[in-house]
């Protein structure tokens, strides 16, 4: 069993709140409220930039010129691809480049990103990839179960973001950093395994919180 299936498997009460929360729900149902969307796009914009700063850390962890110029690429396609998308598809819900530049990120987002940033700073090129795969890995089942849903991939406003997270091109990103994972982790001492579980449950945890503080549109309480 791969470290991923074994992670997989024993960490599935966690991984499905991802999956079963109410914004993913009715993203999928096309029912979620355009405001609650909205404010997901500008921290989730906010989140973008970064989770771009991981590749560019892995490609100065890795210890191959494959390795190093698969984060290359994935830096360069973030920075200058899925961010303009992300822009553009920002536009139609009223946001401006100025207000995604301007915009501060919320505690949840703030704290979800300066963990793995830290976790890969002070880490492995290991630690770095268990940061970042429960969001790749976790957005890739999310669409493509969405996806299954009876309209979702054609709604006026959601169709788009299901139908980018349940493509082959992002599936096949996520099936990279599993088997990076897993070659990473294959014959690693427990010690260090145990670690690695907790980088890999933590930010899976705040993928939850992401979506719960997306939901409730949660910023800073006191202004």
């Amino acid at each position: 069993m791969t470290f991923s299936t074994y992670l997989y498997e024993k960490l599935q009460h966690v991984w499905r709140q991802n999956h079963t929360h109410p914004f993913v729900q009715e993203l999928g149902q096309g029912t979620l409220p355009i405001e609650k969307f909205r404010f997901y796009m500008v921290q989730d914009y906010l989140y973008l930039i970064d989770y771009a700063k991981l590749f560019a850390l892995g490609a100065v962890k890795a210890n191959d010129i494959g390795t190093m110029g698969k984060f290359a690429a994935l830096l360069n396609s973030t920075m200058n691809e899925e961010m303009s998308l992300h822009r553009e598809y920002a536009a139609r819900f009223g946001i401006s480049l100025d207000e995604l530049e301007q915009a501060e990120p919320s505690p949840i987002t703030l704290a979800y990103t300066h963990y793995m940033l830290h976790a890969a700073n002070n880490g492995s090129l290991a630690d770095l990839v268990a940061a970042l795969l429960p969001c790749m890995w976790s957005y890739w089942e999310i669409g493509v179960e969405l996806n299954q849903i009876p309209g979702a991939s054609e709604h006026e406003w959601y169709g788009e973001w299901v139908r980018m997270y349940s493509s082959e091109e992002f599936g096949d990103l996520a099936r990279w950093c599993l088997d990076l994972f897993d070659h990473l982790t294959e014959g690693k001492p427990q010690a260090e395994l145990d670690r690695l579980e907790m980088i890999f449950l933590n930010t899976t945890r705040y993928e939850t919180l992401f979506w719960d503080m997306a939901y409730h549109q949660e910023t800073w309480p006191i202004r």
